[in-house]
């Protein structure tokens, strides 16, 4: 696997927190997928978590190197918590078609927060491209 884009964000807990209680089920609904606001909510910290989410979403976009361009949708990046509590980046509409097209294979994520500030990291990774073109003869 090779690195093709890594990103960065941050975000204060606070800042979306005012944009949930001033935009409330519209602002969650167009950012957050619906398993992303049931994880949040559930959470005793559930601003931070939210923060989060955004920050993550954020670094994501950076790493693949598009931002919300080319028809990317906020929700159709999901940041989910596999069993193991490690957050996995689940793509899908635009955000997949862009990702097959940039040969991007897996987006591993990191996520921090504490009251006042989120942070996530982002790394975008492909597989080398092949002699024969940028995802080899099986690219289509």
């Amino acid at each position: 696997m090779e690195i093709l884009g890594i990103g960065t964000d941050i975000v204060e807990c606070p800042r979306i927190g005012k944009m949930i209680e001033h935009h409330g089920e519209l602002f969650l609904r167009r950012i957050y997928t619906e398993r992303e606001i049931r994880y949040c909510q559930a959470r005793k910290h559930a601003i931070e978590h939210f923060a989060g989410r955004w920050a993550a979403k954020e670094a994501i976009l950076k790493a693949m190197g598009t931002g919300r361009s080319r028809g990317i949708a906020w929700t159709h990046i999901e940041v989910r918590n596999g069993l193991d509590g490690k957050p996995q980046v689940m793509i899908c509409g635009a955000a997949r078609d862009v990702a097959r097209e940039l040969r991007i294979a897996e987006i591993l994520v990191s996520i921090s927060h504490c009251r006042t500030y989120a942070t996530a990291h982002a790394m975008a990774l492909g597989r080398p491209a092949r002699p024969d073109g940028p995802a080899g003869p099986a690219a289509s």
